[in-house]
């Protein structure tokens, strides 16, 4: 019987995507090394409890800030949303509604060409995490655009030493890559798989190793590469 194919994925990915990397030999530990945590704060909530009376155009790059102001809405409000990646424009639609989302883009460099479109935006607030990354802020503000920027969650790096060795790790987030490399070193061939560009220019600070990433940013993609990558390799 074959080895199962041992991977690391420094976030929890969930059950079912586990189960389906299971169904191809390939077993995948999850090992979270960055934690999120919600700010909680009496002006944070006043102020969400006033936007969410207003006609706001909002920014949302991630589920977690989506979730973080949905525990401080009084009401479901009426904004117009614009998010990164499929993860954070499902958590907006359970939020808000489908027809609130008007636009959706793969990174903040996309993003900012997509608001830039709408002529008719002049301000919009972006919800965000202490660790946001400048792209897409500076962007907008380079074209005029007034910017209010409300720190709704927090990113706590929580290193862990790695001993065993995994045929293949996971990252999903810069913070996630430094907090790994901070007490883990490479010493051993180990694929690399990062769920973005911003990711993998992240881990190539650390590591010369060759890095896949997935046409797409999302953790169900990232896993089917995965499972594409070691079916082809004789070993497996």
């Amino acid at each position: 019987m074959r080895n199962k194919i041992q991977i690391l994925s420094t976030i929890s990915i969930g059950t079912e995507l586990a189960h389906i990397a299971g169904e191809h030999n390939i077993s995948i530990d999850e090992v979270p090394f960055i934690e999120k945590e919600d700010v909680v704060s009496d002006d944070l909530q006043k102020r969400i409890v006033e936007l969410s009376k207003q006609n706001i155009t909002a920014i949302f790059t991630s589920a977690n800030a989506i979730n973080a102001v949905k525990k401080l809405l009084p009401v479901k409000p009426s904004w117009k949303i614009f998010c990164i990646g499929y993860q954070t424009k499902n958590a907006a639609v359970d939020t808000f509604n489908e027809k609130n989302i008007i636009g959706i883009a793969y990174n903040g460099e996309e993003l900012g060409e997509e608001i830039i479109k709408h002529s008719s935006v002049k301000k919009i607030i972006f919800f965000c995490g202490n660790q946001r990354r400048e792209t897409l802020p500076e962007k907008l503000k380079k074209n005029g655009i007034e910017l209010e920027e409300i720190v709704v969650y927090k990113t706590i790096e929580k290193p862990q030493i790695i001993s065993q060795h995994y045929d293949g790790i996971l990252f999903f987030s810069p913070s996630g890559v430094r907090s790994f490399f901070s007490v883990n070193k490479m010493n051993e061939p180990v694929q690399l798989f990062a769920i973005g560009t911003t990711t993998a220019k992240e881990i190539k600070k650390y590591s010369q190793l060759p890095v896949i990433i997935p046409g797409h940013p999302d953790k169900e993609e990232l896993v089917q590469l995965v499972i594409k990558h070691f079916s082809t390799i004789k070993s497996f």
